[in-house]
C-alpha cells in the first residue's frame, strides 16, 4: 500500500496545468486535468525533460525538451505504448493534495 504524502493544496494547480514536486527525494509531475489530479514520474524517459513544465493538452502532457507525449491518466504514450512513466495514485482531503508512493 502507498505512502500518501501531502505536496501541496489544490488550489497550486490551475486546471490544465501542471507542477512538478519533490517526493521523497523524486520529482513528481502533478497535473490538475478538469478538477482531477494526476501525478507521475517528473522525469521523461527520453532524455529526463520536467514533464510537470510541458504543455498539457487534454489529457496529454508534451515534454518541453524534445516533444515526447505522455497520457496523464495512464503513462502511456499516445504515439509510442512502448513508452511509459510511472503514474502515482492521488488522494484529495479538503484542499490538501496528496500523492502515493
Amino acid at each position: 500500500m502507498p505512502n500518501f504524502v501531502k505536496i501541496a493544496q489544490t488550489t497550486e494547480i490551475p486546471d490544465g496545468e501542471g507542477r512538478t514536486y519533490e517526493v521523497e527525494g523524486k520529482p513528481v509531475a502533478v497535473f490538475n486535468v478538469g478538477g482531477q489530479f494526476h501525478a507521475m514520474d517528473g522525469g521523461c524517459p527520453h532524455r529526463g525533460g520536467p514533464l510537470g513544465e510541458g504543455y498539457l493538452e487534454n489529457k496529454v502532457v508534451t515534454c518541453p525538451w524534445h516533444g515526447w507525449r505522455f497520457d496523464v491518466t495512464t503513462g502511456v504514450s499516445p504515439v509510442n505504448p512502448a513508452a511509459t512513466v510511472s503514474c502515482f495514485p492521488v488522494k484529495v482531503e479538503g484542499a490538501d493534495l496528496l500523492v502515493g508512493v
